[in-house]
């Protein structure tokens, strides 16, 4: 076992100074490097000497948000997520404990800077978002018996674990019904293209709402790209080139309405005129369209002082005197009507 980090720079036959940058992600380390020292230090148990004393004491007092932001010019994510944050910090701040934001760069999906959290025990618990209905975040986190809960679902790691997620099938199935309730037959959806489950609800969600109409599913209204404005941007013209037109779409993020409102705007097709917009995930920004999109908003703030209080519940040190617990929620998402559909 490697004591120090002078051990494991002589393991490997390289400085001290290059063992550090790698272990703390520092892009003057190339790749090859980093990962020779990370496999070194996970075989040799090795933990940072910052980490020493929070080791010896079994905490750290700090839970680790692990962020993805999505690759495009507005770098989705943050209107989401700085309300949730702002609740989640608030209440872990109640008990005590530090929030820590782990980046990883634009569509980098972090498993490696996930793996130096656990194993050099950075964290006492990590929060991890974007959720896919397989994740191997959650295989891993689950098989190593670290703490954790998620903002979303996933089919991975069973009921293990806390969990808040939006009722994506809810919204999807109610954006079908307002919009068949004003006569639309012809209804596009737009999702990301990523596994990520929200995308997968939303659309069983928009399904079996068609069917209940007696509205045959379409496989050329349905498209899917990066969850950003180039996406939406991107595949909103192949939707509308269809032979027979949809008169409505429904975008499953305001990322991707802002750019397949561009492209309507460029075809000379005029949203809440020529046709009907709908967006799941509504944000701040989508009071600024031109027109206002209707959109189902999510408590994001109470969201995420709930999910403080369902992980504190899951950790022997915080859930009081009833013992751990897990607790697994879906909330609804409250439609705002405006002018785009």
């Amino acid at each position: 076992m490697a004591s120090s980090i002078h051990d494991l720079a002589r393991h490997l036959n390289i400085s001290i100074g290059t063992v550090s940058r790698a272990l703390n992600g520092r892009a003057d380390v190339n790749a090859e490097t980093r990962q020779r020292v990370l496999e070194a230090a996970r075989k040799l148990n090795y933990s940072p000497n910052q980490s020493g004393r929070s080791l010896r004491q079994g905490a750290t007092r700090s839970i680790a948000f692990m962020m993805q932001p999505h690759p495009g010019d507005q770098q989705y994510g943050e209107p989401f997520f700085i309300p949730f944050l702002t609740g989640l910090q608030s209440r872990l701040a109640e008990s005590g404990l530090d929030l820590i934001v782990v980046m990883g760069a634009p569509g980098d999906y972090q498993q490696e800077r996930l793996r130096r959290v656990v194993e050099t025990r950075r964290a006492d618990a990590v929060v991890l978002a974007w959720t896919r209905r397989d994740d191997e975040r959650i295989d891993y986190l689950t098989e190593r018996g670290f703490p954790f809960a998620t903002l979303g679902r996933s089919r991975s790691g069973g009921k293990s674990y806390p969990s808040l997620d939006l009722d994506f099938e809810k919204a999807g199935a109610d954006a079908v019904d307002r919009l068949v309730a004003r006569g639309h037959r012809r209804i596009a959806a737009i999702r990301p293209s990523l596994d990520l489950n929200f995308g997968h609800l939303f659309m069983t969600g928009y399904r079996k709402a068609l069917r209940r109409h007696g509205i045959e599913v379409d496989p050329g209204l349905v498209a899917e790209d990066f969850i950003n404005e180039a996406g939406g941007y991107h595949v909103t013209p192949r939707v509308m080139l269809s032979k027979d037109r949809p008169t409505a779409i429904i975008f499953n993020n305001d990322a991707m309405a802002l750019g397949g409102c561009k492209a309507l705007a460029e075809m000379g097709i005029r949203p809440g005129h020529d046709i009907a917009v709908i967006v799941i995930v509504d944000t701040p920004l989508c009071r600024y369209f031109s027109p206002a999109l209707t959109g189902f908003r999510p408590a994001l703030e109470p969201m995420g002082q709930r999910l403080a209080e369902m992980l504190l519940a899951s950790l022997p040190a915080h859930a009081g005197p009833e013992g751990p617990r897990t607790i697994r929620e879906v909330w609804p998402l409250e439609l705002i009507a405006r002018e785009s559909d």
